[in-house]
Order: structure tokens, then C-alpha cells, then sequence
């Protein structure tokens, strides 16, 4: 390392000690380790608030946390000043839950009627009054773009594979039907094969998506070579990028070869992956594309 890259580090670790702990909200999957890894290797320490019921105990153990309650808002916001937190971010799934299963404080009681109302209008607005209400409580919301860019996913082909001149009319397709989509607040991905959309993303998630692209593939339903079509997610036009992002990780590369795809398309940018190196082998191995596209909202209106 060069004197000025030295320097270089020295000041960021003092600004990343200045800013303090790094306050991440947990759900379930690897990506709250993954985030907080990255986030440490920049020099600023972090304290996990792990949801009981979602967050992954095994993969938190070795960071500083506390485990939390899903509404108590008011006392979690305590705890983060508490301990110096002044920004906060959310990472990991969270499927909506049901009101019995929440444990209210009064700061939720007290926000419970714009929650109902928000409610009815999908995830997105949601969130966004999620995070609103954290900062109306002093609370700094950040994305991952922020603070952990290198885990989003680059613009390019990764890896050894490369889409054919079809498959990346497939690709536009899938784009397109997320675009027109996504005001409707249904998922984030979806799956076109043989030139046509044969799965959209709802409340299953990807996972359920792709078994059932599977099954519709075994059925007959869909006539198409034995690896063909592609899978495409991007984030909904307009949701708010500081939370609830895309995400893909070695689990999506198998399960799209055992779909029977021949690829993986995302927005670059626009979409998490946890190990983007064991990301990139899985696909090599199992023979599929894997692309970050540019996100030009231009080229798919």
C-alpha cells in the first residue's frame, strides 16, 4: 500500500468512526451477514437487530446484536440511540405479518391507523412509511448503495456464459413486463421462455416462481429446449431503493437450472448478491448466463 493509500484508509476509519455504529434491521436469509461484513471491512462497526421469527440466529452470532420484536418500534428506535446508532438499514426478508403476531409498543399503537391505511396499498408503501417513520424519528435511513455498494451486482456478463442475440430479446421482455407491472406492486421478477412470459413474481417470491416454471416446463405447458428461457428481476419502478431490493445467490442459480433456464438477468445496480464470486461459479458450473443490465428506463417503455 502506498503512503497516500495508507492516509486514504486512515481518514476513512476516522470518518466511519465518526459516524458511528451502523444499526442493520435483520430479517431472514444470509444477506444480513453479508452487508455487515462489508461494512466492517470500510471501517465501521455495526450492531445487528435481529427479528425474532426471521432473522437467522446461527449467522449472527458473531456481531454485536439484540434480538427485537416486529412492531415494536418506539423501544427498538431507543436501543439504536442507545448505542450510538444514528443511521439504520433493513436487510433480509420479512413476509408481512399477520396483527396478532406483532408485539406493539405505543410509538406503533400510535401509527397503527396509517398503517392500516397504507397497508391496502401494498408493500411498497409500506416500507417507504416504514422508513419515514424511523426518520421522523431521528433515525438516518440508508441503502446499501451507501453503504456496502460493492455487493450489487455490475453491469456486464459475469462469468463464462453469454446470452444468444434471442436470449437477450428475452431478456427486454422480462424487463418490459416488470416495468409495466411493477405499479401494481406484484414482484420483483419474472421468467420468459421461448419468447413468451410464462411466470410472474407475486407473494410466493423467486424460489416458489421458478419450482413452479419447473413443473410447468414438465407438464408440457410450455414446449421450449431443455435449457431455455431466462430469469429477469429488477426492482418495481419508483419503490424506494434504500430497502427491499432484489437479491440473488447461489440457491437462485440452482433453482433456475433446475427450472431448466439458460440464464439470469438482473439490474445492475439494482440488485443484491451476498458472495458475488461463489455467485459467479455456481452459474459457470451449471452452464447458465448470469448479466447485469443496464438500468435505462429509456430502452423499455
Amino acid at each position: 500500500m502506498s503512503v497516500r493509500d495508507s492516509e486514504q484508509s486512515r481518514v476513512n476509519a476516522k470518518q466511519a468512526t465518526a459516524m458511528g455504529p451502523l444499526a442493520i434491521v435483520c430479517g431472514g436469509g444470509a444477506f444480513p451477514a453479508a452487508v455487515a461484513d462489508a461494512v466492517r471491512r470500510r471501517g465501521r462497526e455495526v450492531i445487528l437487530f435481529a427479528l425474532r421469527g426471521f432473522a437467522d440466529a446461527a449467522s449472527i452470532q458473531q456481531y454485536p446484536h439484540q434480538w427485537i420484536y416486529l412492531g415494536a418500534v418506539g423501544r427498538v428506535i431507543r436501543l439504536m440511540k442507545q448505542k450510538g446508532c444514528r443511521d439504520v438499514m433493513f436487510v433480509g426478508a420479512v413476509y408481512r405479518p399477520r396483527l396478532r403476531d406483532i408485539r406493539l409498543d405505543w410509538t406503533t399503537i400510535r401509527w397503527m391507523p396509517a398503517y392500516i391505511r397504507v397497508a391496502r396499498h401494498g408493500d411498497d408503501q409500506l416500507l417507504s412509511n416504514i422508513a419515514m417513520l424511523f426518520g421522523n424519528m431521528g433515525m438516518r435511513v440508508r441503502g446499501i448503495q451507501e453503504v456496502a455498494p460493492e455487493l450489487l451486482i455490475p453491469v456486464g456478463a459475469l462469468g463464462r456464459h453469454r446470452p444468444s442475440a434471442a436470449e437477450e430479446a428475452e431478456i427486454m421482455l422480462g424487463r418490459r413486463a416488470l416495468q409495466a407491472l411493477g405499479p401494481l406492486d406484484v414482484g420483483q421478477a419474472a421468467v420468459v421462455v421461448g419468447g413468451r412470459v410464462v411466470a410472474v413474481e407475486a407473494a410466493e417470491g423467486t424460489a416458489a416462481m421458478l419450482a413452479r416454471v419447473a413443473e410447468i416446463k414438465r407438464s408440457g405447458r410450455v414446449i421450449a429446449a431443455a435449457r431455455a428461457g431466462v430469469l429477469v428481476k429488477a426492482p418495481k419502478p419508483g419503490q424506494d431503493r434504500r430497502i427491499d431490493l432484489p437479491a440473488i445467490g447461489v440457491d437462485t442459480v440452482k433453482q433456475a437450472a433446475a427450472a431448466g433456464l439458460a440464464g439470469i438477468a438482473v439490474e445492475a445496480g439494482g440488485t443484491i448478491a451476498a458472495d458475488a464470486n461463489a455467485l459467479v461459479r455456481a452459474a459457470d458450473e451449471a452452464g447458465l448466463f448470469l448479466l447485469g443490465f443496464e438500468p435505462d428506463a429509456e430502452t423499455i417503455r
